[in-house]
């Protein structure tokens, strides 16, 4: 193990990144598995990607505000597609997702297929650069994170019915992908609440954000100090704390 890896001007921004994500998906999370729609994170980020690559492939600078706007306005119409297939065909919602996802995905390949760098930009899209993230992006997280959270607690969140959450959800998703990429979107979003389902209301928000900031400390800590990419090992300690964390509720519910 390498213990001078443990760089935490590096490591820190990293961290701050990880738990402004955990602030929003962790209650959009405990939304989605009670809606039973597994899946929509996946979904609605890989169309946010989808339009970062558009903005990309038609020669807008990287980073920039015209990439954002694509980004989101990308994530706005999934979301407003979405809402209007629950409506109407709300059955099937959970394959239209999946359908959703693959053709996004496959939309990227193709915007991608003639650029010599794309297979770096999709494992980027899909892993992220979470090591790498700037005061910039953390200060448009925080600020966005904030907003959201104080939306979702007003009341004209809710009369917006279907549409505000997708929408909530869809700006949450877009501000997070690009630092974090799709595997820790969806993690963020489904493994806390997932784990917690045993507990409700504040306990089981607080029980959540304490697993998922210990998953991305220790998993940003283990890929530092084994030379190993940050986004696949934060998976993988989110779900490890989330299984011995879940085991301990059901024991003491037991």
């Amino acid at each position: 193990m390498n213990w001078e890896a443990l760089d935490w001007s590096i490591l820190g921004p990293a961290l701050a990144a990880g738990l402004l994500v955990l602030a929003t998906h962790v209650p959009l999370g405990i939304q989605v598995l009670k809606r039973g729609i597994v899946f929509i994170d996946l979904a609605i980020a890989q169309i946010a990607g989808l339009g970062v690559i558009a903005a990309h492939a038609a020669g807008l600078s990287p980073g920039g505000v015209a990439v954002q706007l694509a980004a989101v306005s990308a994530a706005l119409l999934g979301a407003l597609l979405l809402t209007w297939t629950e409506r109407h065909v709300g059955e099937q919602q959970e394959a239209l997702i999946g359908v959703l996802f693959i053709l996004a995905a496959c939309a990227g390949v193709l915007l991608l297929a003639g650029n010599p760098h794309g297979g770096e930009h999709l494992r980027e899209l899909l892993v992220g650069q979470i090591l790498w993230v700037t005061p910039a992006q953390l200060g448009w997280l925080a600020l966005i994170s904030v907003l959201l959270l104080l939306a979702m607690r007003m009341p004209a969140m809710a009369r917006l019915g279907r549409f505000g959450f997708y929408g909530a959800f869809a700006i949450a998703v877009t501000a997070s992908v690009q630092l974090v990429g799709v595997y820790l979107v969806f993690s963020s979003l489904i493994i806390p609440a997932l784990a917690t389902r045993a507990l409700a209301g504040r306990a089981r928000l607080l029980a959540g954000y304490w697993l998922g900031a210990i998953g991305y400390l220790t998993g940003l800590a283990l890929s530092a100090l084994l030379d190993l990419p940050s986004g696949a090992v934060i998976v993988w300690t989110l779900a490890f704390v989330a299984l011995v964390t879940s085991m301990l509720l059901h024991r003491r519910a037991a």
